[in-house]
């Protein structure tokens, strides 16, 4: 989706990512250092890239030809706040996945070019070279294991969220989903989980659940605004943000967690230097400021891992 619309798109949804105070509002609050996020739809305007120094013994273990030529191709999906999404000018992108990629990248002494791309291309793309890696909040799968390699970073998952309205009161298992229309993003795990799963319905002699998908996640919210859906399905920490910012909707409940990590074609070498770089800004303390500069605490992990298994 062309940025000019995924910008309309925030506008009707009222989502702040449009708002935030990165393009400086003259808010104490809005700027301090470590605080998290700034009151409603505002994040600290805190750099916590820059100062990120290089991580020799993680450089080191760089193939040759990256070291040389000091620069890898990473495709970044865009979505909303916490995780990737575009400031004000429609151009600049911020967030947790952008910074944790471009934190890692100075600290193994890489230019990172970036391209922006749908979630649904991203994964193939690294299959076929077109690029290096991948960021998209990307969650740690054993399908997606199958084709792919990951470095995790953080630990997200999948949750719903619901209008004020709604009857539900958490889903812990899809067949409280059964006669409902749920939306979710095109290409996700979000879509796999719901589609893989629609027979719980008839098995339990019930009106299977029906899926909406929908290639950029404002469109998603939108659903649920206009009554097209009756829940949505997506990251547990875009959901808590995205209902803070709009009225009528709440966050329904935690369905599964997942690691979430930097993407590479199976069996990349890149690996072992991006999980040492990750571990690295854990010890440094970088790896605490950008969780705490989103909000995110609660999805931190211990230690970096290179393509463990799905969590149960």
């Amino acid at each position: 989706m062309p940025r000019t619309r995924h910008t309309a798109a925030f506008a009707l949804i009222t989502v702040a990512a449009l708002t935030l105070t990165a393009c400086g509002s003259g808010d104490p609050a809005a700027s301090s250092a470590g605080t998290g996020p700034a009151g409603k739809g505002k994040f600290s305007t805190v750099d916590v890239v820059s100062s990120v120094k290089k991580n020799e013994a993680a450089a080191k273990l760089l193939p040759a030809d990256v070291r040389d030529s000091g620069t890898l191709t990473i495709a970044s999906g865009v979505g909303t706040p916490p995780g990737a999404f575009y400031l004000e000018d429609g151009k600049t992108l911020s967030g947790a996945d952008i910074e944790f990629a471009d934190a890692a990248a100075k600290a193994l002494g890489l230019e990172l070019k970036r391209e922006v791309a749908s979630f649904e291309a991203i994964l193939p793309a690294l299959g076929s070279g077109k690029y290096d890696l991948g960021t998209g909040n990307f969650g740690v799968t054993d399908e997606r294991l199958k084709t792919i390699d990951f470095v995790t970073y953080i630990n997200d998952g999948q949750g719903f969220a619901v209008r004020d309205d709604s009857k539900l009161k958490d889903v812990t298992d899809l067949t409280q989903l059964c006669g409902l229309t749920v939306g979710t993003s095109a290409g996700t795990t979000f879509e796999a989980t719901l589609e893989e799963n629609k027979h719980v319905c008839a098995d339990a002699g019930k009106e299977a659940y029906d899926v909406k998908t929908y290639a950029d996640q404002a469109a998603v919210w939108i659903s649920l605004q206009q009554g097209r859906s009756d829940v949505v399905m997506s990251t547990i920490n875009g959901l808590r943000y995205a209902v803070t910012q709009q009225k009528g909707l709440r966050f329904l409940s935690e369905f599964k967690r997942l690691d979430v990590g930097f993407a590479f074609k199976k069996g990349t070498p890149l690996a072992p230097a991006f999980q040492a770089a990750v571990n690295g800004l854990k010890t440094d303390g970088t790896y605490d400021r950008i969780l705490q500069k989103w909000g995110t605490k609660g999805s931190a992990i211990e230690a970096s891992q290179i393509s463990p298994p799905e969590i149960g």
